[in-house]
C-alpha cells in the first residue's frame, strides 16, 4: 500500500472564508467569481490594505492571502 502524499493546495482568506487559490491576480480572481473588473461599485483590499482599480490586473494573489470584495449598493 502507499500513502498518498498530502499536498497543501494554496489557499486565501476572502470575505471571512477560506478558499482555494486558483487565481494569478485580483482581476483573473474576480473574474471567476463572476465580477466584471473593469465594472463600477467594487472595492477590493487585499491583506487590509485597498486595491486601486489600476493595479488589479497585475497585484498578483498569493497563499494566506486576506482579500476583501465590497459591493457598492444603492438603496435608501
Amino acid at each position: 500500500m502507499t500513502k498518498a502524499s498530502s499536498v497543501a493546495l494554496p489557499r486565501i482568506r476572502v470575505n471571512g472564508a477560506d478558499e482555494p487559490l486558483a487565481a494569478a491576480t485580483i482581476a483573473e480572481f474576480l473574474t471567476q467569481r463572476g465580477i466584471d473588473p473593469t465594472g463600477r461599485g467594487v472595492a477590493v483590499a487585499l491583506n487590509g490594505a485597498v486595491v486601486p482599480r489600476a493595479r488589479w490586473q497585475d497585484q498578483p494573489l498569493h497563499d494566506g492571502d486576506s482579500v476583501e470584495i465590497v459591493h457598492a449598493r444603492q438603496g435608501g
